[in-house]
């Protein structure tokens, strides 16, 4: 933020404009601009998977009024995002339109700074896991000791054969024991004439007298079945983690073709105030305000009742209702762009790209992808959190976020894909640029669809989930 915040202010790196406002920069310019971005990337890569995993830790799950506090913790958590992201819509934009980009930037510079220091002012308060090395090795452990043992075959269960450490605490700094399942496969395993149910993972913790020629285990030889639950775990995440990629395709739309959308549309919210298109955002933050409040104590109560669950609901059926929500968003959105365009039709308006038709009307999709929001992305930070192995719970995060990139990444492919198709012999296509000769409903209904796709795959998938089951007790310490 400071090399940004400079790159706007300092004579020498900002660049020089012409009297239409374009500006021409130099090379050095542009490396420091781009350098700035590049280390926000780095940075929000390192916050955001473990700002969350490590507020959660912070709660005992031996203790069952600190395991319920941390499920509020995660809407609260949304809720302070958000009330950033309003800020921003409203103050920083005006200051970035209106004062400069130095003091546009310069502002949440400022801002991160003192987040700094209050997350350092906390340190003899916080409660720290042990570091359990790197996941990644561990996966690739078990990975290469099941490919060794590959030829061992296989029928029904006996999980005796499976290596665990005799000692209550795993073997996994940080973690602790998981649970033999079954999942994951159906095979099982001879060996010595005893049969045993397992899948391929399963052989990794098979242990044979090869495995004991020395005095210590060799990881990359032998695993531990908590090992091998780890990576079990990752793999049965990874079909929900996809149905988030198409949600946030869906999600991405607020700041892709709905500002577009939107441009075509009366900006004025009253006779002398006009909204800036990007500031439209601020509908959809607004929402996730309003709803993560009433969360706790209104619809958590409700579902009580309902379901007679003791959190309310699974961790998976906030998703579900997200996902269905985030259908009918992009319903919405279709239907109001088709009404645009049958004005357009009825007054002759093809050449003009902004027409009568107030922005408001455009409020109603913002605030449905704002519910949709506050049970998607609030549902898959606990999920992936509390289904997460203890000692790989940042990366689960870290790989529950990989969705943001890929939706947006998927909606410019789409884009394209649409665009090319769309425009073949001479059509001016779905999406031109005067929206007013396009179909874009087209692409948000085509949008709908992918999303019903989505929500019957994520149905079928939850529908066979199976919950992590640890053992023993919380491994939390305190420095």
């Amino acid at each position: 933020m400071t090399l940004l915040t400079l790159s706007a202010s300092l004579h020498g790196l900002k660049p020089s404009c012409d009297e239409n406002t374009v500006c021409h920069p130099t090379g050095p310019q542009t490396g420091i601009f781009y350098m700035g971005l590049y280390l926000i990337a780095l940075g929000t890569g390192g916050i955001k998977p473990c700002v969350s995993s490590f507020g959660a830790d912070q709660f005992d799950d031996s203790d069952e009024a600190e395991k319920e506090s941390k499920s509020s913790f995660f809407n609260w958590f949304y809720f302070s995002i958000n009330i950033g992201a309003l800020v921003a819509s409203i103050v920083l934009v005006w200051i970035q339109t209106n004062v400069g980009w130095g003091w546009g930037f310069g502002i949440p510079s400022v801002a991160m700074a003192v987040a700094v220091v209050s997350f350092f002012s906390g340190t003899r308060m916080y409660r720290n896991r042990r570091p359990g090395g790197s996941p990644l090795a561990r996966l690739c452990q078990v990975i290469v000791a099941s490919l060794r043992k590959f030829r061992l075959q296989v029928r029904e269960d006996n999980s005796s054969l499976l290596y665990e450490t005799v000692e209550e605490e795993s073997i996994v700094k940080g973690s602790r024991k998981l649970d033999h399942t079954n999942q994951v496969g159906n095979t099982a395993l001879i060996l010595n004439g005893t049969v045993l149910p397992a899948s391929l993972f399963d052989k990794a913790a098979v242990d044979t007298q090869s495995d004991h020629i020395k005095e210590s285990v060799d990881a990359w030889k032998l695993c531990t079945v908590t090992q091998v639950e780890e990576l079990k775990s990752i793999v049965r995440l990874l079909p929900i983690w996809a149905t988030g990629i198409i949600f946030t395709t869906v999600y991405s739309q607020m700041g892709t073709l709905f500002v577009l959308q939107v441009n075509t549309m009366d900006l004025h919210m009253t006779s002398s105030f006009e909204i800036p298109s990007a500031s439209l955002s601020l509908f959809d933050t607004i929402n996730v305000i309003f709803w993560v409040p009433v969360y706790d104590p209104v619809i958590v109560p409700f579902t009580k009742r309902l379901t007679s669950h003791k959190n309310g609901s699974t961790q998976l059926q906030p998703m579900v209702i997200g996902l269905v929500i985030s259908i009918f968003a992009m319903l919405a959105a279709g239907n109001l762009e088709l009404v645009r365009l049958q004005m357009v039709r009825k007054t002759n308006f093809n050449e003009v790209k902004r027409i009568p038709v107030s922005v408001l009307w455009q409020v109603p999709q913002y605030f449905v992808i704002g519910c949709a929001e506050v049970f998607t992305f609030i549902g898959q930070l606990e999920f992936f959190y509390e289904q997460a192995p203890d000692a790989m719970r940042s990366l689960c995060s870290a790989l529950s976020l990989l969705t943001v990139a890929l939706g947006n990444y998927l909606s410019t492919l789409l884009v394209n894909v649409v665009t090319d198709v769309s425009t073949r012999h001479g059509k001016p296509g779905w999406i031109p640029d005067n929206l007013n000769y396009g179909h874009l409903h087209f692409f948000f209904w085509l949008l709908a669809v992918l999303s019903v796709v989505n929500l019957g795959f994520f149905l079928l998938v939850a529908r066979w989930y199976t919950y992590k089951k640890a053992v023993g007790p919380s491994t939390h310490i305190t420095p």
